[in-house]
């Protein structure tokens, strides 16, 4: 890889309630698709530091970062996905960005594999942390 290719972080939360259901958001940009809140790295930000804004901007309220569970590298966007535990203590107090239309806990088998996968690991957290490529 050169000095100057692009190369993307991002960072995501899996929050679950207490059904063990993920909390997704659903974008109102690309394909309007469902996610776990979170999203790309600035200059000079950790990856705490990042997850942290990123859910504060996206869903209003702040987050507990237990653990991070995984890193996962995305061909399609030539990313690489940090994912981690988190908590919310009022969901009810969330407050979409206009960067989301909706927020919706969802069960994980009802996800892509790849969506599986990595909230899985998470929820099956040993203290090492997972890493695959898609």
């Amino acid at each position: 890889m050169a000095f100057k290719d692009e190369f993307r972080l991002s960072c995501h939360a899996v929050i679950f309630n207490q059904q063990q259901q993920v909390l997704l958001v659903r974008a109102t940009y690309g394909s309007c698709g469902w996610g776990l809140p979170g999203g790309a790295l600035e200059p000079g930000e950790t990856i705490h530091q990042a997850l942290d804004r990123e859910c504060k901007e996206e869903l209003g309220i702040q987050v507990q970062i237990n653990y991070l569970s995984g890193v996962y590298f995305h061909s399609a966007f030539n990313s690489q996905a940090f994912i981690f535990s988190c908590e919310v203590f009022d969901d009810a107090g969330i407050v979409l960005s206009c960067e989301h239309s909706a927020y919706k806990y969802s069960p994980v088998d009802e996800l892509s594999e790849i969506q599986q996968t990595r909230i899985n690991d998470c929820l099956n957290f040993s203290g090492y942390v997972k890493s695959a490529a898609f």
